[in-house]
């Protein structure tokens, strides 16, 4: 009885390890997907990716990428590692695009390819290195895709959602998302000159997103990526981007003269950081440029020899003036040749200055 009793426990035993070791082939067998498996419906898109959808195909047309080179450039393809490439998009039916003007800096041929593929010869129509901004046009602009819709700068929040489309590294047609995490930014350029009201973003923006257009959840251009701010010079959070106010004031400016003047009354201001330590809110002036508008009115500048505290501008036409962004945006809304009344601290009390604005950016 006990052998045939340890006969049925070790073939149980044996059972269960033959089943333990086979399990796996067994399964495989059973449960391998060997043919395609069956696609699992997945409902409706959400709200904001139909949204970035429709942003993309609406105006990822519109796009362009920009190459250019110091000698003959038949083709984008046409690198070779010594060509710069940046973006751009279209601004009119007259084959109008703009770009950064970092991006044309230098060339002496430029080729801008069309979403489609298409492939045109280009030249500069103008520059303005004050704002970083360039207008460039298409020797053939027939059949080109529509203009991007416009914006305006003047009423964004931060916390809103953007939409960055441009070539990154020569990847064309990218498109990235993120929302404006500050404005009113500033933004040294090779011409001498701060861009003012500044927009970041967060929206991934690398090397070849220069000039390409920056768009609200509406699908409206409202900036002109330009820069980011990062020590490997890729994304790193801080990307920034022209406001559309001022590129709409100085495109048309450019496809009609080729330049654009450049507001300002001949100052030379002390740094926000050394007003805010003396304690003073405003543009505390140090000195002023001679022969330019400032000097005439008799705005007055720190004197060297005793130490004496210049003019501090508070307000123009009535608008406060808190830092130098805020002066250089009101002189840019007024334009050359307009004459404003700066509200000035001098010695105490506020007196009122009659001044023209000149083209600071004129030369002789």
């Amino acid at each position: 009885m006990g052998d045939r009793l340890s006969r049925i426990v070790i073939a149980i035993l044996l059972a269960v390890l033959a089943i333990y070791f086979a399990q796996p082939y067994v399964d495989r067998w059973m449960f391998s997907a060997s043919t395609p498996r069956a696609v699992e419906p997945r409902g409706s898109l959400s709200d904001i990716e139909r949204t970035s959808i429709d942003i993309f195909e609406h105006a990822s047309p519109s796009v362009v990428q920009v190459v250019g080179r110091a000698g003959a450039l038949e083709t984008p393809e046409a690198e070779n590692g010594t060509a710069q490439s940046g973006s751009g998009f279209v601004w009119d039916g007259a084959g109008h695009i703009v770009t950064n003007d970092h991006v044309v800096e230098g060339t002496s041929s430029l080729a801008v390819r069309f979403a489609s593929g298409q492939v045109l010869r280009a030249q500069v129509v103008g520059t303005a290195p004050n704002y970083d901004l360039a207008v460039i046009r298409v020797d053939n602009p027939r059949s080109l895709p529509p203009p991007i819709a416009i914006g305006t700068s003047d009423d964004l929040k931060v916390g809103q959602w953007v939409f960055a489309i441009g070539n990154p590294f020569g990847l064309d047609q990218s498109l990235t998302t993120g929302i404006i995490s500050a404005l009113k930014r500033r933004l040294p350029t090779s011409g001498g000159r701060e861009i003012t009201n500044v927009i970041q973003t967060d929206a991934a923006i690398n090397p070849g997103n220069s000039g390409g257009p920056l768009l609200d959840s509406a699908g409206r251009v409202i900036g002109v990526n330009t820069a980011i701010l990062s020590p490997s010079g890729t994304s790193a959070g801080i990307g920034l981007a022209i406001p559309i106010d001022s590129v709409n004031r100085v495109v048309p400016e450019l496809i009609r003269r080729g330049s654009v003047p450049t507001p300002g009354i001949g100052i030379v201001a002390a740094s926000e950081a050394a007003a805010t330590r003396a304690g003073v809110q405003g543009v505390v002036i140090v000195r002023t440029a001679p022969g330019s508008s400032a000097e005439r009115a008799g705005l007055r500048g720190m004197d060297p020899s005793t130490g004496k505290p210049g003019d501090v501008i508070v307000a123009v036409d009535g608008k406060p003036v808190r830092g130098l962004a805020d002066l250089i945006q009101e002189l840019e809304r007024g334009g050359v040749r307009k004459r404003v009344t700066l509200t000035v601290q001098r010695e105490g009390r506020e007196v009122p200055v009659e001044v023209e604005v000149m083209d600071i950016g004129r030369r002789g």
